[in-house]
């Protein structure tokens, strides 16, 4: 009789400590999720060919933005998008830095900044058109916003369109693609 009790009691108890080792799993999982880090999908080509569209990456929530990251972000309202999706961008742009797109250069505080991703055959094909693949234009970044690009300009909405994005905005970093598996890469 003695035995049977130890038994079931033993049984409870590892049914017990079970309910709260998921428990445990399943809450870090959720604060990861919510607070750390976001699984994102691409949704266009206006990051092409950095990203096509429907890839999969995860991005970290919390970060100090730099320039060059590629950060996901809520649409701004006045992008006019019905999408729920989530844009993807470059940032080229921090606080108070004056930007200037002129025959397909971009300068940064007067500086010539070296855009490595915009060699592509993207580029090429639409400069043979005699097109600049870039509009030209001028802006001053506000302190507390930041200037946002795809990598392939001709088709991207971005802060050209909708004007510089707040940091609330801004959702994360991308760091790893992982879909799919013949792309994987960190960024």
């Amino acid at each position: 009789m003695k035995s049977q009790q130890n038994e079931e009691e033993s049984w409870s108890k590892f049914f017990l400590e079970t309910i709260i080792m998921i428990a445990a799993i399943l809450g870090t999982f959720y604060l990861l999720i919510t607070f750390v880090i976001s699984n994102d999908r691409v949704s266009g080509i206006s990051m092409q060919p950095t990203f096509e569209n429907n890839e999969r990456l995860i991005s970290f929530r919390n970060f100090k933005p730099k320039r060059n990251d590629i950060v996901v972000l809520h649409p701004p309202k006045t992008a006019q998008d019905n999408s729920k999706d989530f844009y993807i961008k470059r940032i080229i742009g921090l606080p108070g830095d004056k930007i200037v797109s002129k025959n397909d250069k971009m300068y940064v505080n007067g500086k010539l900044l070296s855009e490595p991703y915009l060699e592509n055959h993207y580029k090429k094909a639409d400069n043979d058109a005699g097109h600049t693949y870039t509009t030209n234009f001028s802006y001053k970044v506000p302190k507390d916003a930041y200037w946002v690009m795809g990598d392939h300009r001709d088709v991207s909405r971005d802060s050209r369109f909708f004007g510089p994005v707040k940091r609330d905005s801004i959702i994360g970093k991308a760091a790893v693609r992982y879909w799919p598996l013949n792309k994987i890469q960190a960024f």
